[in-house]
């Protein structure tokens, strides 16, 4: 039989592409399939394990013939209460485990269930440029207009409040922020989580601060929004296991706010997705308990020499960067010979067979610059460090 169909996608698809690294690495496999070895610094996927008792206790509860049926969409009580102490212990936040915390399957998923929580289709969402390329492309398929505002290095990557206020805002209902910051490495001061509280407060705007990388290179104080006085009537706050405990594919998250938001996004995520298996939400929470000693290893010392060789790399790719900024990445700025970013990372893609971030993916704040992510080993980023001085020769 042959029928003459005319299948089509839904008219949100229209508005947003497959996401860079899902069409890249495409081509990447292809080109390791070919037989040509690329060497990903690419993307922030920690390629260390978590703690060996965070391991164990996944074995462990595993096996148990009682663990694998269904779990509560908010989570075990268990997780929340680690999440609650982790918090305490690192931030000095003080949240009730029973209210004010939601697990989720990684942050990625939060950014889906508050933008259904609070955005009407049709009105609109800050959302930082360069910033996380998700924060974007959910918004635009979740009906939000997406409002870009600027991040610029003379600010230090921070945003500008004097142009904030200019804008209109009364169709604003979600501010997107993200420090440490990715992909700019600029650190998260308190005087700026200040600045957003009172911005926030000020026009009805619910900011969310994505805070994954406060353990990354970092052997100083922790900050978190919710540190500021008021934030939790304003604010949720974001954390993942991912990148501060080596946990990227366990999928583990949780978000931080006022008993009454947590409430209205939990009867979203209800609607969408079921509890994560018992045994990796009771290794998380043993995770939660590492050692200060274990973080210092891991999130500092093991970065801090992987940086010095991608530092090298910026350095014979001339491009200029800050070494004060902090993260699980290195943003530089190419230098003004290329006409764009893609003809470097492209030529260092085929050419020297390593794989970067173009910034542009990021925004247009973004376009002149590259990301080298720090998570790969050291002899791996040595031998990137080669190819790469031989291609520039």
């Amino acid at each position: 039989m042959n029928h003459e169909l005319n299948y089509v996608p839904a008219d949100r698809l229209a508005d947003v592409k497959e996401y860079y690294f899902s069409r890249k690495l495409k081509e990447v496999a292809a080109m390791n399939a070919a037989g040509k070895d690329v060497i990903s610094l690419a993307i922030g996927s920690p390629d260390m394990p978590p703690s060996p008792q965070t391991i164990e206790t996944l074995c462990t509860e595993a096996r148990k013939p009682t663990a694998h049926g269904y779990q509560p969409t908010m989570g075990i009580a268990e997780l929340r209460q680690a999440m609650a102490r982790f918090y305490k212990r690192w931030y000095g936040v003080s949240l009730d485990p029973d209210s004010e915390i939601q697990p989720l399957i990684g942050s990625k998923e939060g950014i889906l269930h508050v933008t259904l929580a609070f955005v009407n289709p049709g009105e609109e969402v800050l959302v930082p440029n360069p910033g996380y390329p998700t924060y974007t492309s959910l918004s635009k398929l979740l009906g939000a207009k997406v409002v870009n505002y600027d991040l610029l290095p003379q600010n230090g990557w921070q945003p500008d409040f004097d142009a904030l206020e200019k804008m209109d805002l009364s169709r604003v209902k979600l501010m997107w922020t993200n420090y440490p910051n990715m992909p700019t490495g600029a650190k998260a001061q308190r005087q700026i989580y200040q600045r957003l509280v009172e911005f926030a407060l000020q026009h009805g705007i619910i900011v969310v601060n994505d805070n994954p990388y406060s353990f990354i290179l970092n052997e100083g104080e922790r900050l978190s929004i919710l540190q500021i006085p008021c934030a939790k009537e304003c604010c949720i706050e974001f954390n993942s296991m991912s990148k501060s405990h080596n946990m990227p594919g366990w999928r583990v998250g949780m978000l931080a706010s006022n008993k009454q938001f947590v409430q209205w996004i939990l009867k979203v995520k209800s609607n969408i997705d079921s509890g994560t298996f018992r045994a990796i939400q009771l290794a998380a929470a043993k995770a939660y308990e590492n050692s200060d000693q274990w973080h210092q290893q891991a999130n500092v010392e093991t970065y801090a020499r992987r940086r010095r060789l991608a530092e090298q790399i910026m350095q014979i790719l001339h491009c200029t960067f800050d070494p004060e900024q902090t993260g699980m990445f290195l943003w530089g700025r190419i230098p003004e010979t290329f006409s764009d970013v893609e003809e470097l990372t492209e030529r260092v893609l085929h050419e020297a067979r390593v794989f970067i971030t173009p910034g542009f993916i990021f925004g247009t704040n973004g376009s002149r610059y590259i990301r080298i992510s720090l998570c790969a080993k050291e002899e791996k980023m040595l031998e990137a460090l080669e190819r790469i001085k031989a291609l520039t020769k």
